[in-house]
């Protein structure tokens, strides 16, 4: 909620209406690039820009619908309606469970369940705290945006190989992030993912 708290005041520094905030959280769901395309119209830039800057960042959603495939199979209407809600944390809650049935239901469950949240804190962020710009900073909201990052990840550095992935990713990241558009270093990041590739071998295989 402090997440959707800072886009709705992102949003209505940049110009946006308190409706076409919420317009956009609802029919667009994707908080890192829904923010990337914000910042790049406060910035003057234009549309084009902007929806090129969400969908950098939200390029990596192809990933995940590789890795929920199995657990979202049906009808393509209904693939179609569970795609809305591919965000970070409905497919690390999903992706965390062993059975399919419950890969599905923990999808569901937390995709849902942020995008009545999301949504309604973006609509308290844009039309009480649209004023309040200097409240992200002194609250401390913009650290929420990188700690829910790093509480999905947490749980996944189980050994060596993913820590080493998880450091290489983040560093690429940081080299790129002064220079490069948004989304290029988040896309780069995933190279660091190639660190920790490292196939299993069975027990007595050279």
């Amino acid at each position: 909620m402090p997440f959707g708290v800072a886009f709705g005041i992102a949003s209505a520094d940049a110009g946006l209406t308190t409706w076409q905030t919420s317009a956009f959280s609802l029919l667009v769901f994707a908080g890192s690039a829904q923010f990337a395309a914000v910042e790049v119209i406060s910035s003057g830039g234009s549309a084009l820009a902007a929806i090129a800057a969400g969908l950098l960042l939200n390029l990596r959603s192809l990933a995940f619908g590789v890795a929920m495939t199995s657990a979202l199979a049906g009808p393509w209407w209904k693939r179609a309606a569970w795609s809305h809600f591919m965000i970070d944390e409905s497919t690390a809650v999903g992706s965390a469970q062993s059975e399919r049935r419950w890969r599905r239901y923990g999808y569901l469950c937390a995709g849902l369940t942020i995008f009545v949240t999301w949504n309604l804190s973006t609509l308290i962020g844009a039309a009480t705290l649209s004023s309040g710009g200097e409240l992200v900073t002194t609250w401390g909201i913009d650290a929420t945006i990188p700690a829910a990052f790093l509480a999905l990840l947490w749980s996944r550095l189980a050994d060596v190989d993913q820590r080493r992935s998880a450091v290489a990713g983040g560093l690429i990241a940081l080299a790129l992030v002064p220079f490069a558009p948004p989304g290029v270093p988040i896309l780069a990041a995933g190279v660091g993912a190639l660190a920790g590739c490292r196939q299993p071998r069975e027990r007595g295989a050279p």
